[in-house]
């Protein structure tokens, strides 16, 4: 290899390939947004509503046992999570499709069916991740002033208008931050969690940016064309960063910048 500087200057000849010559990039670029989307519309607001109802929690005791077993499947990989879901998943030896078959249904295909592999990638990620990202959210609750409740109290507000007019305003701004850094990521739709789960009965709906960088770029060695395929991701990813910023000061909130 001549490195960059030894390198012929090739102009956007990958670019060309990947927008008017590639069969697959299209395909590999919808699967990405659609499972990017699904992550946002269900996995977002996850961590909220857990952390709304952690807090809710009057026992302290239980409370931490509570915030501990959400945490811990996030110290997993997904090397062992993967492990674990195939083994709970399997239509001839898992305990899922055991109790579908004792209510008369028809074994599923969890990991091996299109139809339901989108849906087994977004329940296991929120899964994972949903106690971790109560963290911040948790941290922000300790942050509203007790005083507003007993005022809400005294007025006779019910603990779902306290939540409604209290505490989702009050931590409102660290949603908007972690709305909009979770939209510079939008195109990362779980490289370790599809690479793991996926199989070639799959690729038509798992196939993504990342997986496809990895196959063609360091098992193929076209090394040129997935860097323009990794730049391209990035692109998008600092336009709907500043898509996103412009929007949450619009409404009216702080925003990155």
């Amino acid at each position: 290899m001549d490195g960059i500087w030894g390198s012929p200057w090739v102009g956007l000849k990958h670019f060309k390939f990947l927008f008017l010559q590639s069969p697959d990039f299209f395909k590999i670029l919808g699967n990405t947004v659609v499972i990017s989307i699904y992550h946002i519309v269900f996995g977002f607001p996850a961590p909220i509503i857990l952390a709304l109802m952690i807090n809710e929690i009057r026992s302290s005791k239980f409370k931490k046992v509570a915030q501990s077993l959400t945490y811990l499947p996030h110290f997993f990989s997904w090397v062992i999570l993967g492990g674990i879901l195939i083994t709970l998943l399997s239509p001839s030896t898992g305990v899922v499709n055991y109790l579908i078959t004792l209510v008369g249904l028809e074994p599923i295909y969890f990991l091996g069916d299109p139809h339901y592999f989108r849906f087994t990638l977004v329940t296991s990620a929120i899964w994972k991740e949903v106690g971790w990202g109560t963290i911040i959210y948790l941290a922000a609750l300790t942050g509203v002033s007790p005083d507003l409740y007993e005022a809400a109290v005294m007025d006779g507000a019910s603990r779902w208008k306290q939540t409604l007019k209290i505490t989702l305003p009050s931590i409102l701004p660290v949603i908007v931050l972690m709305l909009i850094l979770r939209m510079g990521g939008i195109l990362d739709a779980g490289f370790d969690q599809i690479l793991n789960l996926y199989s070639p009965a799959t690729y038509g709906v798992a196939d993504i940016l990342d997986t496809y960088v990895y196959r063609v770029g360091l098992q193929n060695f076209q090394f040129s064309l997935t860097t323009a395929v990794g730049l391209f991701k990035n692109v998008i990813a600092f336009m709907l960063v500043l898509f996103t910023n412009y929007i949450s000061k619009k409404l009216g909130q702080d925003g990155l910048f």
